[in-house]
């Protein structure tokens, strides 16, 4: 990791081998590329590749070829589907003298699951058979590829030992990358880890296809699924040092921060921050016509992109079991955490004995519990479909307060722009409300639609009950009908009603439109004595605990009377038992307003004979007046303001 070089406007392609054991996948890569893949010494002396192993070639001046040499012995498949999952196009080999066999079928239909799309043939070994078999192994081989993605595709027999075909293949190899879609840089990075060792000088290093984005030296990321943050302190593409390394490219990166014991293969390099691990997903499954019926709930090995865990699959319509060659909604359920998008593939295989049952794609990476209620279907069916703004639709449907940009982005892997466009499109069409901008929140129209009314119920139920009250407060609103939801959702929908002239919101409280507070003939002559009776006191009023129990109303109806005449001013609360009429409260303030003509000051004693009062009036109304800023404390006097 010294010399710095650049990644210039290079297409980068993974190549992937697969093939049946001993067909000569390793001879092949390393007559192509002249290196040679089998990297452990148990593989050297076994002569068997039994993990990874990367080459490259250069396929000329703007094509880059990253090989993965795969396993073909069935014990190691698990290593097989770690490279697998970000392969390009599928480099499948056949040797000429034994034709298609077990390893190739599986292979062969694991590229498919995987959804791999392009790729070619290799007929190794053909120096060791007559021409004529040489021949008809190349007809066998394209009546079994027959109907697939392979139809069509060419056949180059070659011999790593002699050399001839070499150059055919590499021009066929050549041919069928440019055709290849390149991954996608402007993504948000992810980097699939299928290994991790320690280099002297250096320290922790992984490595892994980089299936999106791009990644920078000195960058931060973040390691799923444990959650840790890490600096990029160099990195490696084709074993050059580089700055910027780019979707597609079989990238090294060191790490800093982190030791090499915490990381192991499965584990995810990603932007930090975006997205979100769960222990359950929602997919499609499609099981092989080869394999044997799957039970609900069934365990199996599942793969996907280099990690490999234990699931569940639990089918959403409840089916008993999956029969070969068929396809189901399923949710597979997982002991530890894993990062994957939607249209993320992956494999299945059986506990015992391990073979391929089948594999699909990820719908949504952070799905409810198991879904058996009406509208499943039609839910999967949109997000299956692709389409951003249904998939966003679908989305805000699920969420009864709406989703923010960041979670928006954590349940797509879409980036921003692409986010932005889909929230747009579905705003003109009234199908979606933006109610608060950093973070964008979006709600669909619907459960917007639907709070709405909630509210609305929940205030004339409340009118009903309170007819002496004259609203709710916006926290009894809140914690009633939004739970949980950030206080700019409730806002929204209060916004939105008044907008509408349905309710009236007077700073904290809120109240159908029109809504006026009714008395019954007992609470209006109740209403009429109680104001009678503290304008008639003037300053000397009965002590509230006095009042209640002689007005012609229950209590609890007297104190709500209490507090509409204090709401709308005609009674001044001026401590928690004393409250006086507002008029006599106004001839208090004009007596002090004389008086300053006299003095600026006055005292607990001239207070009292001013207004005509005892202590027990005379202090809580200065403390009143004081609050009020029409006196201030001085000592043992009060200045006038």
């Amino acid at each position: 990791m010294t010399a710095t070089a650049t990644t210039g406007q290079s297409k980068h392609v993974i190549v992937g081998t697969a093939g049946h054991i001993d067909h000569g996948k390793t001879e092949l890569v390393r007559a192509l590329t002249g290196i040679d893949t089998d990297r452990l010494a148990e593989e050297k002396r076994r002569g068997i590749t039994i993990d990874l192993g990367f080459a490259h070639l250069d396929a000329g001046p703007h094509l880059k070829l990253g090989l993965v040499d795969v396993p073909g012995h069935e014990r190691f498949v698990r290593n097989m589907l770690a490279g697998a999952g970000g392969i390009d196009l599928v480099l499948l080999v056949v040797a000429a003298d034994e034709s298609i066999m077990p390893q190739t079928r599986e292979h062969f239909d694991i590229c498919r699951l995987l959804g791999i799309r392009k790729g070619l043939v290799a007929l190794t070994k053909m120096d060791l058979v007559d021409p004529d078999l040489v021949e008809l192994v190349k007809l066998e081989a394209q009546e079994f590829f027959k109907g697939s993605f392979l139809q069509g595709a060419p056949v180059v027999p070659v011999s790593s030992k002699t050399g001839e075909g070499l150059e055919e293949l590499r021009q066929a190899l050549t041919t069928v990358a440019l055709e290849v879609e390149p991954k996608d840089s402007r993504r948000h990075f992810r980097l699939p880890i299928d290994r991790v060792f320690i280099m002297r000088g250096f320290g922790t290093v992984t490595t892994g296809t980089m299936v999106s984005g791009s990644l920078q030296a000195e960058s931060e990321v973040e390691v799923y699924p444990i959650g840790k943050r890490v600096r990029v302190r160099g990195l490696q593409v084709h074993n050059q040092a580089h700055r910027i390394a780019t979707a597609g490219q079989r990238t090294a990166v060191n790490l800093s921060g982190v030791e090499a014991g915490s990381l192991r293969r499965g584990m995810v390099l990603a932007t930090p921050g975006k997205f979100q691990t769960s222990n359950r997903i929602d997919c499609r499954l499609d099981l092989l016509p080869s394999a044997r019926p799957l039970k609900y709930g069934a365990p199996v090995h599942f793969h996907t992109g280099t990690a490999e865990l234990e699931a569940r699959l639990y089918y959403l319509d409840r089916r008993a079991g999956l029969r070969p060659g068929d396809s189901a909604y399923t949710q597979a359920r997982f002991k530890e955490p894993l990062l994957v998008l939607p249209g993320d593939r992956f494999i299945v295989r059986q506990f015992s004995p391990v073979i391929t049952l089948g594999g699909g794609v990820v719908l949504d990476n952070q799905p409810g519990g198991h879904r058996a209620s009406k509208g499943w279907k039609a839910r999967l069916d949109a997000l299956a479909g692709g389409d951003a703004e249904k998939v966003l639709e679908t989305l805000l449907q699920d969420s009864a307060y709406g989703l923010a940009q960041p979670d928006i982005v954590s349940r797509t892997g879409w980036i921003e722009d692409e986010l932005e466009d889909a929230a747009r499109s579905l705003e003109g069409q009234g199908l979606a409300v933006r109610i608060h901008e950093d973070p964008t929140w979006l709600v669909h129209a619907e459960p917007h639609r639907i709070a709405s009314q909630r509210v609305v119920d929940f205030l004339g139920e409340f009118h009903k009950k309170n007819p002496l009250t004259p609203g709710v407060s916006k926290e009894q609103l809140r914690s009633n009908r939004f739970p949980d939801a950030p206080v700019f959702v409730a806002e929204a929908v209060f916004r939105q009603l008044v907008q509408q002239g349905r309710i009236e919101v007077d700073g904290e409280i809120v109240r159908l439109a029109g809504h006026r507070i009714e008395f019954q003939q007992d609470e209006q002559e109740a209403r009429e004595k109680i104001v009678s009776l503290f304008r008639d006191a003037a300053l000397k009023v009965p002590m509230m605990r006095e009042l209640l129990p002689k007005l012609p109303v229950d209590p609890s109806r007297g104190r709500k009377i209490l507090q509409t005449l204090l709401r709308e001013g005609v009674l001044v609360k001026v401590s928690q038992d004393l409250v006086f009429h507002r008029e006599s409260v106004e001839r208090l303030k004009s007596l002090l307003k004389e008086h300053k003509s006299r003095s600026k000051t006055i005292g607990v004693p001239a207070f009292k004979d001013l207004a005509g009062i005892s202590r027990k009036y005379a202090i809580p109304l200065l403390e009143y007046l004081d609050r009020e800023k029409i006196t201030r404390r001085v000592g043992d006097e009060r200045l006038i303001l």
